[in-house]
Formats: C-alpha cells, structure tokens, sequence
C-alpha cells in the first residue's frame, strides 16, 4: 500500500501522522493508496518553511518568477495524459473530461504568465504642487488553499499560479478522498526548480485545515466546496483575520424557452445535467421549460439519459462515469427517494445501477425527475450527481422568479433565439455566472469564476485579475522632493 507523503520545503517528507485515509477508485471500490491526517505540529513546520520562503521569493523579479510558470506549462503539456488517467483512476471522470479539465488548469497557468502586467499599479504626478502619488502592488506572504474532490487536475490552478506570479508562497490542501493527482502535479512543480518553500502540499483532514487557518503566518485562504464548509472555512479565516475567497454549492438551472433550438439544446444541456456524472459546480441540475414545446425538449433529454454509456472512464466510448464514493451514491439515491415522496414522477431511474466487470463501483446512472415540487427539498438542494429535475414555467418572468427565490446563486442558463428575452435573463437573474444558448457557462481563465448569494462566500474571486488583486495588498504612495533637499552634483 502506497502512503503518499507531504511536499515540504522542496522535499518529499513522511508524516508522524497516526491517522491515515484511504484513496478509492469509484468505479472499482478498491483502495489504491493512502494519505497522512498531517497533525497540526507539522502544519507549523509547513507555514513556517512557507514564510521563510516568502522573504526572499517576494523579491524576486516578478519576470523571473514566471518563468518557472512557463516551465510548468510544459511539463503539463509534457505529461497530460498521465495526469488524466490519475483523474479517472481517483475520481472516476471519463478520459475526455479528465484532459478537458487539465486544458482549463493550463489555461490558468498561461494567464497567470501576465503577471508583469496584471499586477501592475499606476501613478500620477504634481496632484498638489511638487507631489507625486504611487500606488503599487505587494504580495500577501503565506496563502493557503483547499480544495474539492471533484477538479484534482483543474481547481488548485485557479490559485497556485497567481500567487506565486504575485510573489506569494503557497500551501495546497487537496481534498482527503483523493491524492494521486496532487502528488504527480507536486512532482512537476518539483521539476521547474522553484526555490524551496515556495510550494507546498499537505495532507490531511479537517484537523489539518483548522491548523492552517488559524495558523498566525497564513494571510490568505482558499476554499472551494459545499455551502456549509465554506461558510465554516470563511468564518474561522475571517475571524482570524484573514483574508477568504470561499466558493460554494449550487442548482443550476436551464431555462428552456418554445423558441430555442431543440437539438442543440438537448446536446448541449444534457453534458451539463450527466458531464462529470453531475459533480460539477456549474452542472445543470434544474431544466425549467417553457411553453408547449417544452414536451419536445423533455422527451430528448430523456432519451438522453436512458442511452448514455455508463462505466469506467478509461475505457474507449464511455460517456459517464461512477460518483466519488459508496457515501455519495446512497445520499444521490436518497434524494431521487425523497422527489418520489414529495409527489415528483421518476420518469428515467438511476438508482441500483451494475455496470458489467465494475459491479462494486459506485454507478448512478443518469436519472430524469418530472413533475417537482418547486417548494420541494429536491429543487432546492444540491444533490451533486447525475439528477436532472423538470419544472415547468408559464413564462420567462415565472422562470426568473424560480430562480431568484433559491439560495443559490452560481450559474444559470437560457437557451433561445430572442435576444430581448436573453437581454432581460441576464439582467434580472440573481446569479453570478449566465449562459446564453451555453449548458456550461464556465468562465475563461481570464474571467473571474463568479458566484453569487449562498454559492460564495467573499469579495474577490478565483481567476484572472480577481486572482491577481486577491493575492497583493495596495500601498499608496505620496512624495514630495523639495528642490532645495536635492544634492547638487
């Protein structure tokens, strides 16, 4: 049995842990590796090698430090496939979408390359006679971020790169249902030759997370996962003084209006209802429909999802894989359990799925809910799996109307051929993230991947220049030079 060790100060190094974690592949159920509980002594000896790091590294040309970010972006080229096959072995993602997240993570790294830029501040001269005034960018010092299960390859490098373009030492904690992704992305920071103590990987659980927050030399944290550990995680930070970007859940909708395309609609939300077997944070989970040819739209989506191929990820043709763990398939299952009790019409079932030669994996196939309850617990909660529920709308200000009135605020969706009606979407919903005739509005690098209400916790968020003006501090500065003080040569 592997135990994957921490990444500390450029060396890979055994924890005392007593505590370890099983990784287990979900579409086989079997253990393939362990991770340390990193104990929080340990944790002080990680922020402190972090800090020291971060004296020298801050000073370091900013034209410099990106250089080792070019050199990272080789080597992910350099090695895509194997970091996509580590995705589908811990996560169970099919190999398209494992290589689709790493091209997003490489996407990162190449914006954060425009650091000389991005972090630039500006000037003014004589605002009063004789003064200038400067303001300039500094960094942080020790950041820290957690992340989720379900983007190993891709949610760390809506961090990692700009903060340590802007000069920062950085300190990831990747989820605890997983590793070996991690560990071979570690292993290429390694390659680049960073300085020591500039990047650092820690094991571990909740008892690892509350060091780092509450640990005095940590000045920024990370976070990315469920509304309820977001609002935990940004809490602790935020009282320790901290700065916190904390992303939570989501139920997203795909509002459906008598005018839209039916066939690209239906190929385009249905990879945003089943694409990573609905483990998303911008996965489609709520289709509300319009109109009278919102039938058209049902009766595609459901043949969709009752001939969409199930399995490993790995193998050639597969389209869906397993969700995260045996924990994850019970609650999904429970959920398409309570959309029948709250008097919601099971009209394509996923529950109790055996896929062949993976009969111990942890398969829901995709399931399609008609007739909810928009009051109802299933419309309301995020079940994070292959789970699309359909209510229908008398028109599009009853369709805003649902959507405004969810807690939820990440991404919503329109698809149609009016532009009015596409202009009104945009303005009047209440999320952070819309998509026109788009299932997954995910945003570009260069954008800042928005949440809004109970789907973020903070003021700046992960990407682009949010990422950059998260990761420095503002310093003003106002000068004045009298010509009398000057030295005359």
């Amino acid at each position: 049995m592997n135990t994957f060790q921490n990444f500390i100060n450029s060396q890979w190094v055994d924890s005392s842990a007593a505590q370890r974690l099983s990784i287990i592949n979900p579409a086989t159920a079997q253990t393939i590796a362990e991770i340390p509980v990193t104990p929080a002594g340990e944790v002080d000896e990680v922020v402190q090698r972090a800090h020291q790091a971060s004296e020298g590294w801050m000073r370091t040309p900013v034209t410099e430090r990106i250089q080792f970010l070019f050199k990272l972006k080789y080597l992910f080229e350099e090695n895509i496939e194997e970091l996509a096959y580590a995705i589908t072995e811990e996560c169970g993602k099919t190999k398209s979408e494992a290589i689709g997240e790493l091209r997003r993570g490489i996407e990162n790294i190449e914006v954060a390359c425009g650091a000389p830029i991005l972090m630039q501040g500006y000037n003014n001269e004589d605002i009063a006679s004789g003064i200038d005034e400067h303001m300039i960018r500094q960094p942080l010092g020790v950041v820290v971020a957690i992340t989720p299960f379900n983007f190993p390859g891709m949610i760390p490098f809506w961090f990692l790169p700009y903060a340590i373009a802007c000069g920062n030492s950085f300190i990831l904690k990747p989820s605890e249902k997983l590793g070996v992704t991690a560990h071979k992305i570690f292993a290429l920071l390694e390659e680049t030759g960073l300085p020591a103590g500039v990047v650092q990987l820690v094991q571990g659980n909740k008892e690892t997370v509350d060091a780092l927050i509450d640990h005095p030399l940590v000045s920024a944290v990370s976070f990315v996962g469920s509304t309820a550990v977001a609002k935990y995680i940004y809490g602790r930070a935020t009282a320790n003084g901290k700065r916190a970007q904390c992303q939570g859940g989501a139920k997203n909708p795909i509002v459906v209006l008598p005018d839209a395309d039916i066939e690209m609609t239906t190929q385009m939300a249905a990879d945003s209802f089943y694409g990573c077997a609905g483990q998303r944070c911008l996965a489609g989970s709520l289709a509300i429909v319009v109109g009278d040819k919102g039938n058209e739209f049902k009766d595609a989506i459901i043949d969709v999802a009752r001939n969409r191929k199930v399995g490993y990820g790995w193998d050639e043709g597969i389209e869906m894989g397993p969700v995260i763990s045996a924990e994850s398939k019970t609650r999904i299952e429970n959920f398409i359990d309570l959309g029948a009790k709250e008097g919601a019409k099971i009209v394509v079932d996923g529950r109790g799925a055996k896929v062949s030669g993976y009969e111990n994996g942890n398969f829901i196939l995709p399931t399609v809910i008609d007739e909810v309850n928009p009051q109802g617990e299933i419309t309301k909660t995020e079940i994070f799996g292959p789970v699309l529920s359909f209510i229908n709308a008398k028109d599009i200000e009853e369709a805003i109307t649902l959507i405004n009135s969810n807690r939820y605020g990440n991404m919503a969706c329109l698809f149609t051929s009016s532009g009015a009606a596409a202009r009104k979407f945009r303005h009047e919903c209440i999320v952070g993230n819309i998509g026109i005739n788009i299932g997954v509005a995910a945003p570009m690098a260069f954008y800042p991947f928005s949440g809004w209400k109970d789907s973020f916790f903070g003021d700046l968020h992960a990407q682009g220049r949010h990422g950059v003006e998260f990761y420095t501090q503002t310093k003003v500065i106002v000068e004045r030079w009298p010509k009398e003080w000057s030295r005359k040569f």
